[in-house]
């Protein structure tokens, strides 16, 4: 029998300590990061919706940007000035352990008036509709079943305007856009809660 090499058997002999070796239960190969999910939400004037979210505990970021269009990579020029389409929209990035998608859904509604059409208080245009984009069909289930039941319950005094539909590019804002409220010492000014909680 052929003897093995020096370091063929360093090699052997380090593999058996390593796999004998005990695994702390803090070892960050035993650690499982968490699965996080994606929302997209267009409630007027993108500050404000950005500036609601990212005080959620279990959000891990939200970015002001635009969806919904049919121009590539669009500018913010060119949503207030041409037709292309595009919603303002926040893309929020959440673990699902902490938040769920329904409890950012109620609140979506809790934040903006869903009623209005193209408008969100002083702002007006397509650019500012109320509308979900859902990123898969169990996400659209669950916008559409909280939508119909504050229908049903009449939460608010005309019928929810909120368009609900699938999955669409998301190009993010400007960076000036990014925690805008955060960066100039300011609140939102139209993104209040609309209707008052049920104890």
């Amino acid at each position: 029998m052929k003897a093995l090499p020096t370091f063929a058997l360093l090699l052997a002999f380090v593999g058996l300590l390593a796999a004998d070796a005990p695994v702390s239960k803090n070892s960050p190969a035993m650690s499982t990061p968490p699965k996080l999910e994606k929302a997209t939400f267009g409630a007027g004037c993108f500050w404000g919706v950005e500036y609601q979210y990212a005080k959620i505990p279990g959000v891990v970021s939200a970015f002001s940007g635009y969806a919904g269009g049919k121009v590539l990579n669009p500018t913010y020029r060119q949503i207030c000035e041409d037709d292309t389409g595009h919603a303002e929209v926040v893309q929020v990035t959440f673990d699902p352990a902490k938040v769920s998608y329904r409890q950012l859904v109620e609140y979506f509604f809790r934040m903006h008036n869903p009623t209005q059409v193209n408008r969100q208080g002083p702002d007006v245009g397509d650019q500012y509709r109320s509308v979900i984009f859902a990123h898969s069909p169990e996400q659209r289930k669950v916008a559409e079943e909280v939508k119909t039941a504050l229908d049903a319950a009449r939460r608010f005094p005309a019928p929810i305007a909120t368009k609900i539909e699938g999955e669409q590019v998301f190009w993010k804002a400007e960076e000036y856009h990014q925690k805008y409220y955060e960066r100039n010492g300011k609140k939102p000014y139209c993104h209040l809660i609309p209707y008052a909680e049920e104890k």
